[in-house]
């Protein structure tokens, strides 16, 4: 008798358990996505200046149709209440910007790190591209782009330039998808078609000249030709002395191919054309950063903050300072 009220007792047990693990899992299935998850971060441009306005949209991976939209305010600040664990896909858009997204994992127990999307801009549309199927392909286009869908990218832009033969700038954007791609060769031949095109002297020239001989010289340093890179980059920045984006832009790319004297070079020359820009003098912050020549990282990450006290980059820029701060003493 007493083995069977036991075995009573163990079953009872045993079917409490499974009655409440088949409860909970209903009420999680009906409430999946939703929990005490709280996320928030910044839209900001590529100089680090707050988008506000733009629509921020966080959908849940592990089930469909689980999405919640907001707007930024004028800081470019946004936020997210009653998130749950897992996976969520935050994209932003704004109105003249190429959409962006992240991948976040959301923690209902640990505070969850801010998330900033940097939006960026979209090149003005010149005269003659004004259909809607032609701007349509553009929008296309650039988000492909952004999602490092490279192929498809071509397919769209080419057909663009079925549509609008005339608007030769779209060389450049072919060539871009060729570079990413790693066809350094193709990339190279589409840019010196835009080249001889750009001889025109039209609206578009001057553009189509320095971008291309940049991007020329950006093939050429992925391959490891120096001597031909810094030729067409020096080519590039000549033909638009006054242009600091120019210099930036090439400073910006020998910084990410770990080129840092060359960096240094053009950011400076970024600076001596606009001397009032903040952000280059980020960028050599953090230049000699990597250098480990931490006092002129430090003089150049001051002036940044002298510039831009209320920059969404100020916080990280305090939070380097007061390191460099410490291994100082």
């Amino acid at each position: 008798m007493v083995g069977f009220k036991t075995t009573i007792k163990k079953f009872s047990i045993l079917f409490n358990l499974f009655l409440l693990f088949f409860l909970c899992h209903l009420i999680l299935s009906g409430q999946a996505g939703r929990g005490k998850g709280r996320l928030n971060g910044l839209v900001v441009d590529e100089e680090g200046k707050p988008v506000a306005g733009a629509k921020v949209i966080i959908q849940f991976t592990r089930e469909k149709g689980i999405q919640f939209e907001s707007v930024t305010n004028k800081k470019g600040e946004w936020a997210f209440l009653g998130l749950g664990s897992g996976l969520w896909i935050v994209t932003a858009s704004a109105e003249g910007f190429i959409p962006s997204f992240k991948e976040v994992n959301v923690s209902q127990i640990e505070a969850n790190p801010k998330v900033v999307i940097t939006l960026k801009r979209i090149q003005s549309v010149p005269t003659g591209v004004e259909d809607k199927v032609s701007l349509e392909l553009l929008d296309r286009f650039a988000a492909l782009f952004q999602e490092r869908k490279y192929d498809e990218a071509i397919e769209i832009i080419e057909e663009f330039r079925q549509r609008n033969p005339e608007f030769y700038p779209a060389l450049i954007n072919l060539a871009e998808c060729y570079r990413e791609k790693g066809d350094y060769d193709q990339a190279i031949k589409n840019y010196e078609l835009a080249l001889d095109l750009a001889k025109k002297g039209d609206m578009w020239s001057k553009e189509v000249t320095a971008k291309s001989l940049a991007g020329i010289g950006e093939c050429y340093l992925r391959q490891g030709n120096l001597d031909r890179a810094q030729d067409f980059f020096k080519r590039a920045v000549d033909f638009s002395p006054d242009n600091e984006m120019v210099a930036y832009n090439v400073g910006e790319i020998y910084f990410s191919s770990q080129k840092m004297d060359e960096a240094i070079y053009y950011f400076n020359l970024a600076i001596k054309i606009k001397p009032k820009w903040s952000l280059p003098y980020y960028k050599l912050g953090l230049v000699y950063l990597n250098k480990a020549d931490y006092e002129l990282a430090r003089v150049n990450l001051e002036k940044f903050l002298e510039m831009e006290p209320d920059s969404e980059l100020a916080p990280s820029v305090k939070n380097i300072l007061e390191y460099l701060q410490k291994i100082k003493k």
